[in-house]
């Protein structure tokens, strides 16, 4: 069993080419893409995970890691960015468009961080259903985090 694999399919919404915006580490990551999806363990309690996918994993398993502080904002973009997708994602009638799969492409050092539909989960259907429900069923506590993140962000002068 291929645990990239294994992984991917439970991807709703992906960052591939990651390395190309991958902090100082861009053109020489070791990170293929971010995901956000349904835990391949937890699939019917409708959890989101975030998901790292890199190449040296393949062989060994997915394991804990420390990530750099840049990559953890930049999952919170990911996040952030899935949340204002999904505001609007209701007028379509699988939660996406087939034909269409791009959700944004945010411009990061240079290049995009591209945010798209994963067409490649062979379940998106089901599972962007699920992911969508998960994001309600925890809006409460996402929605605390984020309005502390929006909070600091603005003490620190990032405002609009």
């Amino acid at each position: 069993m291929n645990p990239k694999t294994e992984y991917t399919n439970k991807s709703v919404l992906k960052a591939d080419q990651y390395g190309k915006i991958d902090g100082r580490n861009a053109y020489q990551s070791d990170l293929e893409s971010l995901s956000l999806g349904v835990s391949p363990k937890e699939a019917r309690q409708r959890t989101q995970n975030i998901l790292i996918h890199t190449l040296e994993r393949a062989e060994e398993g997915y394991k804990n890691a420390t990530i750099p502080v840049h990559r953890a904002i930049d999952m919170t973009i990911l996040l952030c960015q899935s949340q204002l997708y999904f505001q609007d994602a209701y007028r379509l009638p699988k939660l996406y468009d087939p034909e269409n799969p791009t959700v944004k492409n945010i411009g990061l050092q240079g290049d995009a961080l591209r945010i798209e539909v994963c067409k490649e989960n062979l379940m998106i259907d089901e599972q962007i259903q699920q992911f969508y429900q998960a994001l309600g069923e925890n809006g409460e506590l996402l929605g605390e985090r984020l309005r502390v993140l929006a909070r600091l962000l603005e003490d620190l002068g990032y405002k609009k």
